[in-house]
Order: structure tokens, then sequence, then C-alpha cells
């Protein structure tokens, strides 16, 4: 299967299934999959990262190493809906104690933003909540960030943020689905 010539249309779960089939245990079309999400083609790119949405749980480790990879993506990528795909990615993995300072600040900045789509910025207050999370500093910062998030939000923006106010309070990480 050529992969790029699959991903330039429109695709649905069946192709999703068919492609997650032949990248399941063979390491080279895996890779070159993963090399579609940050190639040039936002199309090919944003197709691929929705395959990669689907991996198991048990599969998904194999994203952890590309984490810088998949961040430094996410901070350039213009197409909204593989912003969204990609940052889905990104929560799913454990972070490293060293964060990123750029990452959270993309985080910061995007989930009160009034042009991002909802998705975006629900995933990024979890994703800033988890970067913050060991740090009781940074915790304080975005509790006065989410703070300031009015009542101009979709509900599912308001919910995440004071289901994130409310894992603080109890200094509890979010649950991970």
């Amino acid at each position: 299967m050529n992969f790029i010539t699959k991903l330039s249309a429109r695709i649905g779960m069946e192709d999703v299934k068919e492609i997650l089939c032949l990248i399941r245990d063979n390491e080279g079309r895996k890779e070159e999959l993963y090399t579609l999400v940050r190639g040039a083609d936002e199309t090919v790119g944003y197709y691929a990262a929705w395959v990669f949405t689907h991996l198991t749980s048990q599969e998904n480790p194999w994203l952890y190493p590309k984490q810088n990879e998949l961040i430094d993506e996410v901070l350039t990528c213009k197409h909204k809906g593989k912003r969204r795909l990609i940052l889905n990615l990104l929560y799913k993995q454990p972070f490293v104690k060293e964060i990123r300072v750029d990452f959270l600040d993309f985080c910061l900045e995007r989930m009160s933003s009034v042009e991002e789509l909802p998705g975006v910025k629900s995933l990024c207050i979890k994703i800033a909540y988890e970067l913050c999370f060991p740090f009781p500093e940074l915790t304080n910062e975005l509790k006065t960030t989410l703070e300031m998030i009015e009542g101009h939000q979709s509900p599912a923006i308001l919910s995440i943020k004071n289901n994130v106010l409310k894992a603080m309070q109890k200094g509890k990480r979010l649950p991970k689905v």
C-alpha cells in the first residue's frame, strides 16, 4: 500500500484499521507512516496522525521516544485538526521531568485563544496541568491562568477547567482515557 496515495483523500475507520494492520508488526512501515505526520502535506499528515491516535495502549509507547519531534510539529502546525490529533498523541504520553518551556507556553497561550478549536483548548489545559504537576510554583501559575478563563468558553472547556482545578485542589493527576 502506498500511504501517500491512501492518505491524500478522505479515509474512514475501515482504512484506519487496514493501515493499523499493516504497521502493527512492521517497524519500517510504522516509521514510514510516522514520517508522513511530520511531512509537508498537511492533509496526509492529518490522516497519518489520525491513524496513530488509534494505537492500543500497548502500542502507544512506540511514540514516546518521538515526543520532542511531535512537540516540534505541534508548535509549527498550521492545520487545526492535525494540531488536535498530535496534542492527543502527546497527552497519552508521560512527560519527562524537564519540561519544554516553549511547549508549556504554547499550551498556556492556546488554552485561552478565541481562535482555537475547543478540542485543542481542552488538550492544552490538560497537558499544561500534566507539565506543571511536579512543580508547585508552576501549578499555582496555571491555577491563576485557569481562573481567568471566563464564561465565554464552551461548556466542554469550562468542564475541563473545573476538573483540572478540582484535581489541583486534591493534588492528583487527571485520569487518562
